[in-house]
């Protein structure tokens, strides 16, 4: 049994936006009051009473090892393919020739799917069917939706994928082949949504969108968790971190939260950095601009296909924990992306495009002394090389 005796202390999902408070036993996406964003929150004092350090020494080797903090209440309702649980990499080679110290990457590029958006999706289907939905859509930059459709085959759900007809041949296939019915659409994310929302209105589809559904980025939470408990509690100075939608920036955020209100870290924080793609870089902009939220970004263009997301929805939670952590963000050439893809192969990595910029992004902070030589620094590796081998040539 994976829960082993212990439960979800799920209590109530709140609004980011409006403080709006939704029944998490009820169907959500976005807020019924604002629209914004509902985030998952838990009975803190129930949680501690199983969630210590001894115990999870014991648990089983999953993400789902840290149930009490997830929102699934039942296990038969679980569906899994063994995600979590990546390790964290030491980068000495790279760290001496870029000037810091204590580089590490952290490689979701070997979970299921290969990508990192099989936390979310474990954890949103798992949710999804608990909640008895039958028929779920995303659109997608290409990951996302491979990641959907393989957790709504496992879990016998129907799945509908939009993305758009550039996207990567790998994830159209894998789309396809786990069952999904795919949707291409010309354009970028942005317009696979809006065509996935005109579609909407004539079936009864759940909208498993980023953001506009609460669970995602509980999900993609557990990065934030592992990283804590890999790296004994101590969390790391530096985040260095992809940008597209967003959830993964938000989710380890909320992590961090949580855990110090169960005692098990202190109110220090990693500084999290938000690296984009110069040829789509909406937050980037609007964080060196000093607004609120982000802009939609015109005519975006990047190998980096996860981070071609040109307005990021609640992109205004995305700036919160930038600034609330003392943070930055960053943005760097497509050649960058490809040559440090290559760096990292050299190392043993197989790092996505978006994973190798977070490489590029941090040479470029440490060229602006951003970073410190003693300071530790966590990259973090969204995906595998392998859905992207035409960048790398032969």
């Amino acid at each position: 049994m994976i829960f082993d005796g212990i439960h979800s202390g799920l209590a109530v999902l709140t609004c980011f936006r409006c403080g709006k408070e939704h029944n998490p036993a009820e169907v959500n996406n976005t807020c019924t009051k604002c629209g914004g964003t509902l985030l998952a929150r838990y009975d803190i004092q129930k949680v501690a009473n199983t969630f210590t350090k001894s115990s999870l020494k014991k648990r089983v080797k999953s993400l789902w090892r840290y149930t009490e903090l997830l929102p699934l209440q039942d296990e038969r309702k679980l569906v899994s393919l063994g995600e979590g649980l990546t390790p964290i990499l030491n980068l000495k080679e790279l760290g001496r020739e870029v000037g810091i110290s204590l580089l590490m990457i952290k490689d979701d590029g070997i979970l299921p799917t290969g990508t990192f958006k099989a936390r979310g999706q474990a954890v949103a289907v798992s949710r999804a069917k608990e909640l008895g939905l039958k028929e779920l859509c995303v659109p997608s930059a290409g990951n996302a939706g491979a990641a959907m459709a393989a957790y709504a085959a496992r879990g016998h759900l129907a799945a509908h994928v939009f993305l758009p007809e550039d996207s990567p041949m790998a994830n159209q296939i894998e789309c396809s082949n786990y069952g999904a019915i795919l949707h291409l659409v010309r354009g970028t994310i942005a317009d696979a949504a809006s065509e996935m929302r005109k579609e909407m209105l004539s079936h009864e589809w759940f909208d498993m969108s980023t953001l506009r559904e609460p669970y995602r980025v509980e999900g993609k939470k557990t990065m934030g968790l592992e990283m804590a408990e890999q790296l004994d509690f101590n969390l790391p100075d530096v985040v260095i971190y992809p940008v597209g939608g967003g959830t993964g920036l938000i989710g380890m955020w909320k992590a961090f939260d949580e855990l110090e209100e169960l005692g098990l870290i202190g109110s220090g924080r990693p500084k999290m950095v938000a690296v984009q793609s110069s040829g789509c870089d909406p937050i980037v902009k609007a964080f060196q601009n000093r607004k609120d939220a982000a802009e939609e970004f015109k005519n975006p263009s990047t190998v980096a296909s996860g981070l071609r997301v040109p307005s990021p929805f609640s992109s205004e939670l995305i700036l919160e924990v930038i600034r609330r952590s003392s943070g930055t963000a960053v943005s760097v050439s497509d050649d960058e992306i490809i040559l440090e893809m290559k760096k990292l192969m050299k190392e043993g990595i197989s790092a996505c495009p978006e994973g190798a910029a977070t490489l590029a992004g941090l040479r470029r902070l440490v060229d602006k002394n951003w970073i410190e030589k003693e300071e530790s620094v966590l990259l973090y590796n969204t995906g595998t090389a392998l859905k992207y081998m035409h960048l790398l040539g032969s």
